[in-house]
């Protein structure tokens, strides 16, 4: 077998998109000296992977420790997105495991589950996520509205396009769902004015929040409550809702009455946001080639994405009318790439941070997980394998608010230049 994989892992290596020296359990190395990515394998087995384009396979041995990985990480994503066999959006999925993904997709999950899920992620450190993440920690797509905006800038760009998509005003009562570290939330309190509630099933995210409340004196008008979506209150409906980077965790069984709560919570004529990534493909459950069981498995378990076609589906179903989408999907590979090579400078410092609260060998192990997590991302959506949408969407009041536009029946101006001014 030894014999039969070198030649085949030569004449495969050399047709990359970047030069590759592979080291070979035996110590032999494969390829031109001072390539600038250079894999290290201990096991053979983790060789037939590479030769058959198992990326997600190869990247739970380099999470393991059984696969070393040198060189930038943007290079050896490259060299990732050449080993690959097919368009990991366009291969037809089967067999046993595929079966059983189908099957957990139709059966909702609890809020207990959710809530261990949200936590499993979103808990793992503070101050690990403060490492890589703007000043604000917004751990969504940022919004890079001129080329030469910092990740800073262009964070404070997308919270203030959501808000105008939103036409927040002063007083309005304004529900963030998944509020995460209170970005969105205090940047919509502080610049427009409004009453606002944050609802979040991290722990730690909602401490964090609640000190930031307290610090900028705004306890009268904004809170964070540590509560699932499906048990919001609904005696008192809100003007304007968000929800942001939450709904890639709803999963399919769940998603129409995930809208259909919103529909309740939304006052008539209201309007709700909702910002969150999409599938690339029309059918493909996951990524291909291992991509997907790499991600539940190491970075959000339960997470499950519809491509846009079908969340609007499901929105139209719970009895909300889509009024706008943008596709955002080049700015989160930006996002993504900004994340990356932040965190790659402080390599370092992160394993310092998480080996404080895991231990040395789990914070090995999380940390080289987030660096592949960060930039597969960010070449997945580079590539078009994932998307990020925007949807913009009202509840149909009945009513005409504009005289320019007979029977519009929403509050909704049905002009897309109101935000830009």
């Amino acid at each position: 077998m030894i014999r039969h994989l070198v030649p085949l892992i030569e004449s495969q290596i050399v047709r990359l998109p970047a030069p590759v020296a592979v080291q070979l359990p035996e110590g032999q190395v494969l390829g031109p000296p001072g390539a600038p990515v250079k894999m290290s394998f201990s096991h053979w087995s983790s060789l037939a992977r590479l030769k058959a384009g198992q990326i997600g396979a190869l990247a739970e041995d380099f999470v393991e420790g059984q696969l070393k990985l040198e060189g930038r990480m943007r290079d050896v994503m490259a060299v990732a997105a050449g080993l690959l066999p097919d368009n990991p959006v366009a291969t037809s999925a089967s067999g046993w495991s595929h079966l059983l993904r189908q099957i957990r997709s139709l059966r909702p999950d609890s809020p207990e589950k959710d809530a261990q899920q949200i936590q499993f992620h979103y808990d793992v450190s503070d101050d690990f996520y403060a490492l890589w993440l703007d000043p604000r920690r917004v751990y969504s797509c940022a919004y890079y509205r001129s080329s030469d905006m910092t990740l800073a800038q262009a964070q404070e760009a997308k919270l203030d396009h959501i808000c105008r998509k939103l036409m927040l005003q002063p007083g309005e009562r304004f529900l963030d769902i998944g509020a995460g570290w209170g970005g969105l939330l205090l940047w919509a309190a502080e610049h427009y004015g409004v009453d606002a509630t944050g609802i979040t099933l991290s722990k730690n995210q909602h401490a964090h929040v609640q000190r930031l409340i307290k610090e900028k004196g705004l306890q009268n008008r904004v809170r964070i409550e540590l509560r699932d979506y499906r048990e919001q209150d609904e005696s008192r409906p809100f003007d304007k809702i968000s929800s942001v980077g939450m709904f890639e965790h709803v999963g399919r069984a769940n998603m129409t009455g995930y809208f259909s709560k919103i529909h309740r919570l939304l006052a008539p004529g209201g309007l709700v946001l909702n910002h969150g990534i999409t599938a690339g493909g029309l059918d493909n459950m996951q990524l291909g080639a291992g991509m997907g069981d790499f991600i539940e498995k190491y970075i959000f378990p339960g997470g499950e994405l519809l491509h846009v076609s079908d969340v609007l589906t499901h929105l139209a179903r719970s009895g909300l009318e889509m009024v706008d989408t943008e596709n955002l999907r080049p700015h989160y590979a930006r996002t993504l790439w900004d994340w990356s090579d932040t965190l790659e400078a402080k390599l370092g410092e992160a394993q310092q941070v998480l080996s404080a609260t895991a231990g040395e060998a789990r914070a090995e192990k999380t940390l080289r997980a987030y660096r592949l997590y960060l930039a597969g991302s960010a070449m997945s959506f580079e590539q078009g394998w994932l998307g990020l949408h925007q949807m913009l969407a009202t509840r149909p009041s009945g009513e005409v608010k504009d005289e320019a536009i007979k029977g519009a029946q929403a509050r909704y101006p049905f002009r897309r230049d109101y935000m830009y001014r």
